[in-house]
């Protein structure tokens, strides 16, 4: 059998270290990343080929994803346990559960249990659950199993969650590998579909692979030659023409190699571009081919996907010898997959083969492969589809593209459905009459999932045409509407189409309520609440005639979420009128969507252990119905809630790479940012805290989601006095304040109004700050929103004359953070209550106070908010309680010294360290030189941040 990589691993020895450690102690989870062409297949099987030659040790098994892929739940992780029989025990050592895998694994069937009693269920979810919970009890009892699951971005949904399963709680015996290409991933930067999560005690690695550097090329290309390395000029010009890819500069090598096995000059490099320099690798390959061998090639580049050989016998020229397959194998242009298929080393090589074959004969060879495509049972509609079009068959083209679609969606495949009417929608080819359907199922499924830029563009450039009827225009800009609003975070665009949309929705009465519905949410826009409650209220009136349950389930998920945004004390009861056991998936997509707005509605009013049980129901009835956006929303959601939560561990890299996901969005991050800006205040780092608050949708009037928007206001506040900036701090609050005062929606300023009562007070606004104190009280009086009764208690402490009832307030205060629970709030609120406490004289409780704070802080890593306590410490006096962390040995880091050295890394001057810590200078300079000796260092540009993992406990006051 043919390997199907390089024959030369090189530049990549600590990777290779990195991925057998991995594997050699599971459970484990490893991520191999990297762009076409880099070695990610290389690297994998450099680690599992030893392991597969000495046999006995572990099982490896393989799973590939493919490009062109037929609705097929599960089927690469399917594809691997078919080989899994040699390591599985004897059949009465099997746990009952694995047999419900008979039906999927016939392979398998003599070795697994019978199918437990009862079969199939017919919930479809606890179906879904017990398929999943049968593939981890096969792979315990298989253990131990490397499964090696290959281009996870061409991945279905189905696999992802599977995969998804597993990785939350592996088999202990299970090392699972996955390699793909990030950019090409459904949701950039997430391979399993969102964010993830190491277990405890399960091993996780990312190892990134990058092109190879002047030297790496040059051992590559030695090592290819069989020889000492080209001269150091070639590796250049070698390198600078490939791009340091590996495929790349192996095909180019070889091209290039004249009959006595030698390379030419560098200058020979010059006179061909890098796409040129691979076709015109593989021409040379191709031209030592005989007839019978290029037609088995050019079939086998046709079909695109691995194939048996039958199927490419069926496709390749009627006149071509059986010796053709061999010939194409013997030659390496073709090589041999698992399972008796063949195809190419990689999709680099099957396009550069495609390139080269003629127009006429390339048409000839997709109509074949249609012909012998179209006998297996059931036939793979998206490859009919992709096989009719390239052949010119464009009835067959639409009729396959439009079942493949149709297929994917009832499997709740809904990205692949999306991506196929994208497809027959983005061609020219499909005649007008067809667009207008096409483009309301586009719309429809695409409100489900994460994509949106391209089926954004489509809509919009069906809607420019006048040949659409109103019903299907009205429908069209209704769902693009609710696309911009939802995956765009273009919510004032959407909602200007939604309105658009009305007057076309006039016979349609359903779908103009769920229009209104989406209007109706407050947490967007500049209208009054009253505005939105209209019309709730008119899309409520609409839907009595018109009935429709999927449309009637959107609108009351909306209805929920609005009372739980708002606090309104029925809420919760509201929630159990959703249809949540529904047997139509449109609907518990519904459902699922208004969980997720409940678990956001939840966070900001301090529901956390309801909004919890919100994001483990909108999860799992999302992923049982195929419906990615609403796990995108909870997972967007989830990292505000590790803010308030106090589970900072982590956080901040969470929220960068939500940013970074979402930079064709940047409203979908607003959490993220928020998150991002609040730790930075807590940690004094000024500049990065201003751009992210700013960036939460603090000026985005239309479009901004409120709730947070005001949040980072407070932030901004905070941050202004801070610097001793009153006016910019009045300023940020009166717009705030005065945003929230339209909306007529109180409940979301718990972080806003003390911080504007603070700002107030320190520019002797006493009136106005007792006003804002009355109207904030009033605007949350009967409503369920502990946060803001928790802000409600600060600002009335802060605005209290008398220390004992401003001590009461903020007591009650930190006793209601402490409950939700809510560290970092709950430390602001001790403080203040310790500043009470010191006027009332009582200052060994002022200490207490102030002390725990301290701790609370450091515990989360609020390093500006530590020292501000400790500084505090020290002014209240010697007689106050002390406490004491551990001091700095030789060589280790102090925490204080920790401290220092991050401010250091990050760039700061001792004068800005000396503020953020509230240090002297002189304090700062002794730490700074001690920090500079400990780590053998001489210049602050070579401090490095000191890791989490690395630094020590408690902080010494």
């Amino acid at each position: 059998m043919a390997s199907a990589a390089s024959p030369a691993l090189v530049g990549r020895d600590a990777q290779l270290r990195l991925l057998n450690g991995a594997i050699t102690e599971p459970p484990s989870v490893i991520q191999v990343q990297g762009e076409a062409g880099i070695g990610k297949t290389r690297l994998v099987r450099a680690a599992i080929d030893p392991l597969r030659e000495r046999g006995g040790e572990r099982t490896v098994l393989l799973g590939h994803c493919h490009q062109i892929r037929e609705p097929l739940p599960y089927g690469p992780v399917f594809d691997a346990l078919r080989h899994v029989a040699a390591a599985l025990p004897p059949q009465d050592r099997l746990g009952p559960l694995t047999g419900v895998l008979r039906g999927y694994l016939p392979e398998l069937a003599d070795r697994l249990p019978p199918a437990p009693s009862p079969g199939p269920l017919d919930d479809p979810r606890a179906e879904r659950h017990r398929l999943f919970r049968a593939v981890h009890a096969l792979l315990a009892a298989a253990g131990p199993i490397v499964l090696v699951v290959e281009d996870l971005h061409w991945a279905d949904d189905g696999t992802r969650d599977l995969l998804r399963f597993l990785t939350d709680q592996p088999p202990d015996g299970l090392a699972l590998v996955v390699t793909f290409r990030r950019e090409e991933l459904p949701v950039p930067g997430l391979p399993f579909g969102h964010a993830y999560r190491r277990a405890p005690g399960v091993r996780g690695e990312v190892i990134s692979l990058t092109p190879l550097d002047v030297e790496g090329v040059r051992s590559l290309a030695g090592a290819l030659l069989g020889r000492s390395a080209p001269t150091p000029e070639f590796a250049a010009k070698l390198h600078e023409r490939t791009a340091g890819v590996p495929f790349v500069i192996e095909e180019v090598v070889r091209s290039l190699l004249d009959d006595e096995g030698r390379l030419p000059e560098p200058e020979a490099l010059d006179r061909m571009a890098v796409p040129l320099l691979l076709r015109e690798a593989m021409a040379e390959r191709l031209a030592g081919l005989s007839p019978a061998a290029l037609s088995t090639v050019r079939a086998a580049a046709v079909l695109g996907l691995p194939a048996d050989e039958p199927l490419i016998a069926a496709v390749s020229v009627p006149a071509a010898s059986d010796a053709g397959l061999g010939q194409a194998l013997e030659a390496g242009v073709l090589l041999e997959h698992p399972d008796g298929q063949y195809g190419f080393r990689h999709t680099l090589a099957r396009q550069a083969v495609y390139d080269t074959i003629p127009g006429p004969e390339r048409r000839l060879i997709h109509q074949r492969a249609m012909a012998a495509l179209a006998t297996l049972d059931p036939p793979p509609l998206v490859q009919l589809a992709h096989h009719a079009r390239r052949a010119g068959d464009f009835a067959a083209w639409q009729r396959h593209g439009s079942a493949a679609a149709d297929r994917a969606a009832a499997l709740c495949d809904i990205p692949l459905a999306v991506e196929v009417l994208e497809g027959l929608l983005a061609d020219p080819k499909l005649p007008r009459d067809a667009r207008g359907p096409l483009a309301l199922r586009l719309s429809r499924l695409a409100a489900i999932g994460l994509s949106h830029r391209r089926v954004v563009r489509i809509l919009r450039h069906l809607l420019k045409d006048d040949f659409l009827s109103p019903q299907v225009r009205g429908q069209a800009r209704l769902n693009l509407g609710i696309l911009l609003s939802n995956q765009a975070g273009a919510v004032a665009a959407g909602r200007q189409e939604i309105l658009a949309a009305l007057p076309d929705l006039h016979d349609h009465p359903s779908l103009a309520a769920r229009g209104l519905a989406l209007l109706a949410m407050p947490a967007w826009g500049g209208e009054p609440l009253s505005m939105h409650q209209e019309w709730m209220d008119e899309a409520e009136k609409l839907l009595e005639e018109d009935q429709d349950p999927e449309l009637t389930a959107a609108v009351l998920a909306n209805k929920v979420s609005i009372a739980m945004l708002v606090g309104a004390p029925d809420a919760f009861e509201l929630v159990a009128a959703l249809p949540v056991d529904d047997p139509a998936p449109a609907v518990r997509r519904q459902v699922a969507r208004g969980y997720s707005n409940l678990y956001d509605a939840a966070v900001a009013l301090g529901h956390y252990a309801a909004a919890e049980r919100f994001a483990e129901r909108s999860r799992r009835i999302a992923e049982e119905t195929g419906a990615p956006y609403p796990e995108f929303l909870v997972e967007m959601s989830s990292i505000r809630l590790d803010l308030l939560t106090g589970r900072w561990k982590g956080l901040r890299e969470r929220a960068v790479a939500a940013v970074e996901m979402t930079f064709e969005a940047p409203l979908l991050a607003v959490d993220a940012r928020l998150t991002l800006g609040m730790l930075a205040l807590a940690r004094g780092e000024w500049d990065e805290a201003g751009e992210h608050l700013e960036a939460a949708g603090v000026r985005e009037l239309d479009s901004g989601f409120l709730p947070v928007a005001a949040a980072a206001s407070g932030g901004l506040v905070e941050l202004h006095l801070s610097h001793g900036s009153l006016e910019s701090a009045l300023h940020e609050a009166d717009l705030a304040v005065d945003r929230l005062r339209r909306k007529g929606v109180w409940v979301w300023g718990d972080q806003l109004v003390p911080a504007a009562v603070g700002a107030l007070l320190m520019a002797e606004r006493r009136d106005a700050a007792a006003g804002l104190v009355a109207e904030f009280a009033g605007g949350i009086e009967g409503r369920n929103a502990p946060s803001a009764e928790a802000g409600l208690d600060a600002a009335r402490g802060a605005l209290a004359q008398d220390a004992d009832e401003a001590a009461h307030c903020f007591a009650r205060a930190r006793g209601t953070y402490e409950a939700m629970p809510r560290p970092y709030a709950a430390a602001r609120a001790a403080e203040s209550e310790s500043a009470a406490r010191l006027v009332l004289g009582d200052r060994e409780r002022a200490a207490d106070l102030v002390a725990d704070a301290a701790e609370r802080y450091a515990a989360l890593g609020a390093t500006h908010d530590a020292a501000r306590c400790r500084h505090l410490l020290r002014e209240i006096g010697p007689s106050a309680a002390r406490r004491k962390g551990r001091r700095g040995t030789s060589g280790v880091l102090s925490p204080r010294e920790s401290e220092v050295a991050r401010l250091v890394a990050l760039g700061r001057t001792n004068r800005e360290i000396a503020e953020v810590l509230f240090l002297s200078r002189r304090t700062v300079d002794t730490h700074v030189a001690k920090v500079l000796r400990k780590l053998g260092v001489r210049r602050r540009a070579d401090v490095r941040e000191p890791r989490p993992d690395d630094r020590p406990g408690l902080v010494e006051s």
